[in-house]
């Protein structure tokens, strides 16, 4: 889903929120949305970015990031392109891949999305395209491939001709399909589907068209009208036998330093480990340049990166033929991990787990017997991969949040979730009734209402449950991947309790000093949760982002581990893709940091302990003279809501009701 923020591209508002093709191009320096009806429609002075977006079944949404060049694109629509594809990157969450597509060499996978074939059209485009008048003009086209056709524009000359390739001859009155001798039966086959696709959208249906075999030059109008056309017939010169190619050169892997510099770390033979999570490399194999990108590394150290690259292929002279990939960590291709010996099929071990196993064969070599405690299950009850909805309760009102918001809650507010996802032979649905620590009673009542209604409407029996800021299940986080809570609220009960009250508005400014705790367990589960900007609300269990007017802070407490870290990275960057963070560890910190928290103060420095769960109990509930209690034994519905009522009333936690 988008991580979209107020510095990014508005024309990422809602990027990836569906399946299939998004176009954009470059117009003025800035991204303009191509219409589906023109999807296909390439012009050669631009230069433009494709996404494509699948939703599988199972598992999350697969992405593609495609920036194509024109032939003439100017240098600066290019160098612009690039950057929105790491920015749109950014927006999805950093888990698509990218690709660089020069015109008349365009990858495969790219190809594929424009059935029959691209055709670059000659020009710029304008949003505003006009009807262009004049006299047609007739191309000359070769057809190659038997999978997808590349389609390229050659001189209308009787020597672009040759007996391997089909041609595609455009003319105002008729199209004459040409196949070379040597050409196979899939591509003739192909640019026939091409000649078709040109007939319905260049001639509104109304052309003849025409075959002409090669070889073939008497008995035929046709055949002699084709000729004619390039002046007469003359025999096509045979092909020259292929000079044969040099040794290939060496492959290089080079890391990009943070300013742009290549520096040589290898040739020909690499590992796995030679690739450092907090940087970007590029892998050299001449006809083709992979781009990979660590976890851990920054917007801007991307950003660097990509520059870096287009300067490389530039100034080395590299031929157009040369395809960039841009390869995020655990998103590597077949072809990109086959260059390095041995890359591991599965995670591979942590330091500590490769301690914990020396330890432990150093105690059974005592004559110790060493049995492992189990390790908690983290994983997930239901399928996270499913489609998620999120309003937001005002009173008797919903608001549906947009894609790009649905992962920032306010503690002022209440929310209701809607998560379906795939079940046993059917779409399973489960609510969230999302509970905010400040809200008003009236939020949370009416959430608890509008949750029910619109459970009785799903057909199929839906589940229903009640969370509240801070004590959320880890399956909600699950659910959702990332989470931002904000303080203060946008609800109209919460800002009349905040001016009847007198109280000052705290709610989340990005202008306005802030601080978030950070805290999750991997990529797919991470929080940022903003908390008193104080000094006293650091602990040295965790890692915090702490945001001012002129700077911004990451603090590392002395007690986070490598996991955390890595959190701290990817939220920095969900938050404001724009910042540069100064890294602070404990211990370390500048003066200038305590000034904007008002001053150092103590705070928690003790490992955290996560606090003691009991075990869950089963009751039934009776209502006996007005007064509830619990009992064994079977309870009814309406009972049940009437004693719910009032533990809520009284502040009490919600007992959750399983009906059979």
């Amino acid at each position: 889903m988008p991580i979209v923020t107020k510095e990014m591209d508005s024309a990422f508002q809602t990027a990836g929120a569906n399946p299939g093709l998004e176009i954009w191009c470059i117009e003025n320096q800035q991204l303009v949305s191509v219409s589906k009806s023109s999807h296909g429609k390439f012009y050669t002075g631009s230069a433009y970015l494709v996404l494509n977006a699948v939703f599988p079944k199972i598992g999350p949404p697969h992405y593609d990031i495609h920036y194509w060049l024109g032939s003439e694109a100017k240098k600066v629509d290019s160098i612009l392109a690039s950057e929105k594809a790491l920015e749109l990157d950014a927006a999805l969450g950093s888990c698509s891949v990218q690709y660089r597509e020069i015109q008349g060499q365009e990858s495969q996978k790219f190809l594929s999305y424009f059935r029959p074939c691209l055709i670059p059209i000659e020009g710029v485009f304008t949003s505003k395209q006009g009807s262009l008048n004049g006299e047609y003009q007739v191309h000359l086209y070769t057809c190659k491939g038997d999978y997808v056709v590349h389609v390229k524009e050659v001189p209308f000359m009787r020597t672009s001709l040759n007996h391997e390739d089909v041609f595609i001859l455009d003319t105002a009155l008729k199209l004459f399909l040409f196949s070379g001798c040597n050409s196979t039966i899939q591509e003739r086959a192909k640019a026939l589907e091409v000649v078709q696709y040109i007939k319905e959208n260049k001639h509104g249906g109304k052309c003849e068209v025409a075959t002409i075999e090669d070889g073939k030059f008497v008995g035929d109008s046709d055949v002699g009208e084709f000729w004619s056309l390039f002046g007469g017939y003359a025999p096509i010169p045979r092909e020259q036998p292929p000079v044969q190619e040099s040794e290939a050169p060496p492959l290089k892997l080079f890391w990009i330093n943070l300013q742009g510099k290549l520096c040589e770390s290898g040739t020909n033979v690499f590992s796995k480990e030679m690739l450092e999570t907090d940087k970007c490399y590029m892998l050299d194999c001449d006809s083709e340049i992979f781009v990979w990108m660590g976890r851990q590394t920054l917007l801007t150290e991307r950003r660097t990166a990509t520059r870096a690259i287009e300067d490389f292929v530039r100034n080395e002279g590299r031929s157009s033929k040369t395809h960039l990939t841009f390869l995020s960590e655990g998103l590597e291709s077949t072809i990109f991990r086959s260059y390095f010996t041995n890359w591991p099929k599965t995670v591979e071990l942590r330091l500590y787990e490769e301690g914990k196993e020396k330890v432990a064969a150093i105690f059974k070599h005592q004559g110790y017997e060493v049995k492992e405690l189990p390790e908690e299950d983290n994983e997930p009850s239901i399928d996270c991969s499913g489609t998620i909805k999120v309003w937001r309760v005002d009173g008797d009102e919903l608001s549906l949040l947009s894609v790009t918001e649905l992962t920032k809650l306010y503690s002022g507010d209440c929310y209701i979730v809607q998560y379906t996802f795939p079940g046993n032979g059917r779409d399973e649905t489960l609510f969230y009734a999302w509970i905010g620590s400040k809200s008003v009673m009236e939020d949370k009542t009416a959430a608890i209402s509008h949750m029910s209604t619109m459970a009785d409407s799903i057909r199929t029996n839906p589940v229903m449950a009640q969370i509240h800021e801070g004590k959320e299940p880890a399956q909600f986080f699950s659910i959702l991947h990332r989470l931002v809570v904000f303080k203060g609220g946008n609800s109209s009960g919460y800002r009349n309790f905040i001016e009847e009250k007198g109280m000052v508005d705290d709610t989340y400014n990005e202008n306005l000093v802030a601080l978030f705790r950070v805290q999750g367990t991997n990529l797919d589960n991470m929080q940022a949760i903003q908390v008193d900007q104080v000094s006293t609300s650091l602990n040295s269990s965790y890692c915090y982002i702490l945001q001012n007017e002129g700077s911004i802070y990451t603090w590392i407490g002395s007690l986070s581990s490598a996991r955390d870290h890595n959190l701290l990275d990817r939220l920095v960057e969900l938050l404001n893709t724009k910042w540069l963070p100064v890294s602070v560890r404990e211990g370390n910190e500048p003066d200038v940091f305590w000034e904007v928290l008002g001053g150092k103060a103590e705070y928690p420095k003790g490992k955290e302990i996560q606090g003691f769960i009991d075990d869950p109990h089963l009751f039934a509930l009776k209502i006996t003279k007005g007064k509830p209690c619990l009992i064994d034994g079977y309870v009814s519905h309406a009972d049940f809501l009437e004693f719910q009522l009032r533990r809520r009333l009284q502040g009490e936690r919600d007992i959750q009701l399983y009906t059979g």
